[in-house]
């Protein structure tokens, strides 16, 4: 199998506008809004992880098979083994061994595909954990891992295998840190509760909760080049549908019971771009304006890529631009039929290797 991959050094950029009324989107360890001193004044930050895991999610919410990030690689390997016959003792014996040669009490990224390829593996060896070996573990998974089948999470946010570098998987996707694109400040609320069953008056318990509102510049990068490879040219049209919705939906789960942050892209504009990745830093500060800061977000937003457009002139490598949030027939739907255009240069060709 060949796959001529032509979209090398091919990125699609997200710059999103978002705005967030009373919220606390991402809690840092002493339950307050997180953070970052940008341009010398305070800014409302979200975590890159904070959005990436919903983003996961949601993928799977809209049909894609993910992969397994746990602990607990033992127990599910050890389960794959009583599947295919194992007795109790030998599944548990088997799926430890394997796990330890994949992860050490840290979190593992893998996929049931890989899962089954061990248990098949143990079973070629009748279960008997003393004929496991480490490098052959390691040639199962690397042989087993079919990331377009059911990991499309493993493909687009990577994994690192500590002690075998090469199952390591390049992440396709980058997130930065959201920022609010103006100063914020942290507010506290003060809250009380009832008893239903009161025997005297007053509050039963008494709190207070930090929160803060911000418009939200959100910067994510999609090498597509990288995906195509990863996922050996199959299901790329399929995986850039699937990531694009799950970015349009998924928002952070702090506190959605007590604080909803049900708020949608306000405005965003989707390069697709070869070279450097090109981030947006909202060093300065933007300044209220008509009641809001959303417009002269989108007014500085739109004027710095106009700028480095220019400046990085031939170097900027633009294929395509897309506004969402400005024309109301361009829906998200829209948007997501043009990108798909994009991943025409990843093809398979011939048949996969016996």
């Amino acid at each position: 199998m060949t796959i001529n991959n032509s979209l090398k050094n091919v990125r699609i950029e997200f710059h999103i506008l978002q705005s967030f009324p009373v919220t606390c989107l991402n809690r840092d360890d002493v339950g307050a809004p997180k953070t970052a001193m940008v341009g010398g004044v305070q800014r409302a930050r979200v975590s890159s992880q904070a959005w990436k895991r919903p983003v996961r999610i949601a993928m799977h919410e809209f049909g894609a098979k993910l992969g397994i990030r746990t602990k607990h690689v033992g127990s599910i390997i050890t389960q794959a083994c009583v599947n295919l016959d194992a007795n109790e003792e030998q599944a548990k014996a088997c799926g430890e061994l394997i796990a330890s040669y994949l992860s050490k009490d840290t979190l593992l990224f893998f996929t049931e595909s890989e899962a089954v390829a061990f248990a098949e593996y143990a079973k070629e060896l009748g279960f008997d954990e003393k004929k496991l070996k480490e490098k052959d573990v390691h040639k199962v998974s690397k042989k087993a891992l079919n990331p377009a089948i059911d990991g499309i999470d493993i493909a687009l946010f990577g994994r690192m295998v500590a002690q075998a570098a090469e199952l390591n998987v390049e992440a396709a996707a980058s997130f930065s840190h959201a920022i609010s694109t103006h100063k914020a400040t942290n507010e506290v609320e003060f809250f009380t509760a009832l008893d239903d069953r009161a025997t005297e008056p007053g509050s039963a318990h008494m709190g207070s909760l930090e929160f803060n509102s911000a418009t939200y510049y959100r910067y994510v990068s999609l090498d597509l080049g990288q995906l195509c490879q990863t996922l050996a040219g199959h299901n790329l049209p399929d995986a850039v549908e699937n990531f694009t919705k799950a970015l349009f939906v998924a928002v952070p789960a702090a506190r959605q019971t007590t604080q909803s942050g049900a708020s949608p892209w306000e405005f965003a504009k989707v390069l697709v771009r070869k070279g450097q990745g090109l981030q947006i830093p909202f060093e300065t500060a933007i300044k209220s304006k008509d009641g809001g800061f959303i417009q002269p977000s989108i007014e500085a937003m739109t004027a710095y890529l106009a700028k480095q457009e220019k400046l990085h002139g031939s170097l900027f490598g633009k294929l395509a631009e897309y506004t969402y949030g400005q024309d109301e027939s361009f829906s998200i739907d829209t948007l997501i039929t043009a990108l798909r255009t994009h991943t025409d240069g990843c093809v398979v060709e011939g048949k996969a290797d016996a």
